[in-house]
């Protein structure tokens, strides 16, 4: 009977490594389906016998505390994210599209972080070492504490933790090294748990930080297992379209700090620089106001970015009008689309073809922007622009009333430190900006009355706009 019952077949998920006695056609765990695959008989019944303890149990107040403050890379953007700093024993995993300049941010930071007390070790195993040395030289991330090895063998890499004893550790990327110890080709499920068990327990033993690069599917998600993510302390994302200079940094798990922070860096062709104050990219100095722009302030995490946003509205020559979008969520501006026509009586929008878009990259999908969604297009559609330094913040519902959001006092205090002067917001925004003239609006037809009155308005029902101003 017992021969019988370890006999039986047992099966795993590709993806997160959840193991059942059962085929079952979705994962339970991490809610994939067609990745459950036969492994083999099912594991034996065990039960881990008790052992002598090493070290007791103490009271958590006795516990200390300080040896497990962050420290500072040298990278404030990268800190913010991070909640401070880098932990010792802390083991992050920095995922990214290729291309998106991960490497060149990660080699920034192993040299700026290097010192003679705290020597950093930089291991490679998609470039050879005098690759690496190229890119140093180009953005200037050269210094005697910085080691550099190029392996693939997990046993490799452990054995140069043994020679630099370093206090951090970069592995670009951990898809690509493999223990010989362990059946599998590099990335898979088994190859990828190895290497990364591996080294939390290097990090954890030594008090060695330890940033992992990940490579991302063609969705946008880490690749490999998802016990990957599980394992690692920090998970942050690395962002940026590959043709603009905006890059952000996103924390999608962190055991040390808050999730909901961003950095913003600029690629250019000497590297990588943090940005404090990145308003500027996502703006386009006029010296009069176009029609179909308006601009926004949005939260990315807890910092407040001034941002455009851009509509242009022509007569189609095809039977469907085109709507094409780039940075905005589509639903989001096709909702927009409705509700002018619907409550804010623009009628002629459905036969035109509208593009909306972003100015610098920058990707808005928090309903805070509506509201400057919603005049771009109208301002295009009546060919009249808004006013000069006039910000515009609020979510619009079907029903055309213009709903608080939140943050309204951090996002006017942003725009009026950069001179916006002018501001749309929606009911009781709260303690305002000394010099800012804000304007309460409860609904699109409030709002569309800072358009400038207009004879004729191209793709606009005068009559019915002129009856919302009343």
């Amino acid at each position: 009977m017992a021969s019988r019952k370890a006999d039986r077949p047992a099966y795993r998920c590709t993806e997160c490594g959840w193991s059942t006695a059962k085929w079952l056609g979705r994962c339970p765990e991490c809610h994939a389906w067609g990745t459950v695959e036969e492994v083999g008989g099912a594991p034996a019944v065990r039960t881990a016998a008790v052992t002598r303890v090493a070290s007791p149990a103490v009271p958590i107040a006795q516990v200390d505390g300080l040896s497990v403050s962050a420290r500072g890379t040298g990278v404030p953007e990268l800190d913010r994210v991070l909640g401070g700093g880098l932990v010792p024993g802390a083991v992050v995993l920095l995922a990214g599209e290729p291309g998106v300049g991960k490497s060149t941010l990660l080699l920034d930071v192993a040299a700026k972080a290097a010192s003679a007390e705290r020597p950093t070790l930089y291991v490679t195993g998609e470039e050879s070492a005098g690759q690496v040395r190229m890119r140093a030289d180009r953005i200037g991330a050269l210094h005697d504490h910085l080691y550099l090895a190029a392996e693939t063998d997990l046993g490799s890499v452990l054995g140069q933790l043994d020679a630099v004893k370093p206090a951090l550790l970069v592995l670009d990327s951990v898809q690509t090294v493999a223990s010989a110890e362990i059946d599998g080709a590099p990335g898979g499920m088994a190859q990828v748990r190895e290497v990364a068990g591996a080294l939390i327990r290097a990090s954890k033993e030594r008090g060695m930080s330890t940033i992992l690069v990940g490579h991302v599917t063609k969705d946008g998600a880490i690749a490999g297992p998802r016990l990957l993510e599980h394992l690692v302390d920090v998970v942050l994302h690395f962002e940026g379209d590959r043709h603009a200079r905006l890059r952000m940094v996103r924390g999608v798990k962190n055991r040390y700090g808050a999730t909901d922070e961003v950095g913003c860096f600029e690629l250019h062709d000497e590297g990588i620089t943090g940005l404090a104050d990145p308003s500027g990219l996502f703006l386009t100095r006029r010296d009069e106001p176009v029609p179909g722009t308006c601009l926004t302030v949005t939260l990315e995490g807890r910092r407040p970015l001034v941002a455009e946003v851009q509509s242009l509205t022509v007569a189609s020559q095809i039977p469907s009008p085109r709507r094409t979008t780039s940075g905005l969520e589509t639903s989001r501006v096709s909702m927009m689309l409705a509700v002018l026509e619907q409550r804010g009586r623009i009628s002629a929008l459905g036969k035109n073809d509208i593009y909306t878009a972003t100015v610098g990259g920058v990707r808005l999908s928090e309903p805070a922007a509506d509201l400057a969604v919603a005049l771009a297009l109208a301002s295009a559609a009546s060919d009249t622009p808004l006013p000069k330094n006039l910000v515009a913040i609020g979510e619009v519902g079907l029903a055309g009333e213009v709903r608080r959001v939140t943050g309204v006092q951090r996002r006017l205090a942003e725009a009026s430190r950069l001179g916006f002067t002018h501001a749309l917001v929606p009911s009781d925004p709260g303690r305002t900006p000394a010099g800012m003239r804000v304007l309460e609006v409860g609904d699109i037809g409030e709002a569309l009355r800072v358009l400038p009155a207009r004879a004729s308005g191209r793709g606009a029902d005068d009559s019915g706009r002129q009856e919302a101003r009343r």
